[in-house]
């Protein structure tokens, strides 16, 4: 476990879902000492302990190294999920941006660095049972999300092979909810204008039953406690993180008390495709088309090796997070901002 206290952790992506629950665990962790926040936007509060410096991981030269020197360790959080229909915007941000974060980590001899992937860089798999880390990393070819974190485990190969004494850990999390988030991913994946008020079991009487569509889910704060265990425990390579059970039509019908109807796979994309192309719907159909593929993950390894326990199921975290929509919550950060629609 830990081999000492006091320890300096910088943050990237710190005003997101992710960043503010890991944000608030090291700040509220004895072992650290300092905590380091890196955004393009600086949030109304700050926790104990931490610091925020303002980074633009779109830039050519974000100053990175500077911010580093120093650092026990660096989680590395920072995505953008939008513009879906300018992935040359996003390669810049999330490709290019993280792999200025590697090469910044090199320069200032950061001796940890936690990297968020994802379920999303597994290639297609099973949802009858769950995969392990070995499963490949080459993604959905045609969703940029996937792309984009396929591509980075790649480039972690090539860094872990040139710099060897740098401990890295990536996690892959399944889908992660918590209550603050519920607006912040309604904008990104159900659009700026969809009503909370609308995802009540009383106005859902059917849900839409696609072949495939079965995924897991994982409370924010479950994966955030896994990343602060990172950074005290000496491990590397990938852990997978998901919490029980796996979230498909029969369960969120039996949650909803709705009926669960067959919808083909051709006829929900097509509807999905349309609401897209319309620009009512943000979220892409190369992304759903991702999600029917996206294998079941077995956690054993981060349960094993960090001691790691979700401490939410799948269907409390989606309880909260509809609550949350329906209530308009937020976080006191710019991303995270709440609010109410409908």
């Amino acid at each position: 476990m830990s081999s000492g206290s006091g320890r300096r952790v910088v943050v990237t992506g710190a005003t997101g879902n992710v960043g503010t629950s890991v944000v608030r665990l090291l700040a509220e962790d004895p072992e650290v000492e300092s905590v380091v926040g890196l955004a393009r936007r600086f949030p109304d509060r700050t926790p104990p302990k931490t610091e925020w410096a303002a980074v633009d991981l779109r830039s050519e030269d974000p100053g990175l190294a500077g911010v580093f020197e120093g650092a026990d360790a660096v989680v590395h959080l920072a995505w953008a999920f939008q513009p879906t229909r300018d992935p040359a915007e996003t390669w810049r941000t999330n490709v290019l941006g993280s792999l200025r974060v590697f090469e910044a980590v090199a320069a200032a001899h950061v001796p940890t660095l936690v990297h968020a992937s994802s379920v999303g860089a597994y290639s297609p798999g099973p949802k009858e049972r769950p995969v392990g880390e070995s499963w490949p990393t080459h993604g959905w070819p045609d969703a940029a999300y996937c792309r984009e974190k396929a591509y980075l485990e790649r480039a972690l190969d090539t860094f872990e092979r040139d710099h060897p004494r740098t401990r890295v850990v990536r996690m892959r999390p399944a889908f992660l909810f918590k209550r603050e988030s519920a607006s912040e991913q309604r904008r990104i994946f159900g659009g700026r204008f969809l009503p909370g008020p609308a995802l009540r079991p009383e106005l859902l009487p059917f849900l839409p039953d696609v072949p495939g569509l079965r995924v897991q889910a994982l409370h924010t704060d479950d994966a955030a406690q896994a990343y602060r265990l990172a950074v005290h425990t000496d491990v590397r390579g990938p852990f997978n993180l998901a919490a029980d059970p796996p979230l498909d039509a029969e369960l969120l019908a039996e949650m909803f008390d709705a009926r669960p109807v067959r919808l083909p796979r051709p006829a929900a994309r097509s509807a999905i495709a349309a609401a897209w192309r319309l620009r009512l719907l943000p979220a892409s159909p190369h992304l759903f088309d991702a999600v029917l593929r996206l294998p079941l993950m077995d956690s054993t390894r981060a349960r094993v090796e960090l001691g790691w326990h979700p401490q939410h199921t799948a269907t409390e975290v989606l309880e909260e997070f509809l609550h949350g929509v329906r209530a308009g919550a937020g976080a006191p950060t710019e991303p995270m901002r709440g609010r109410t629609v409908g």
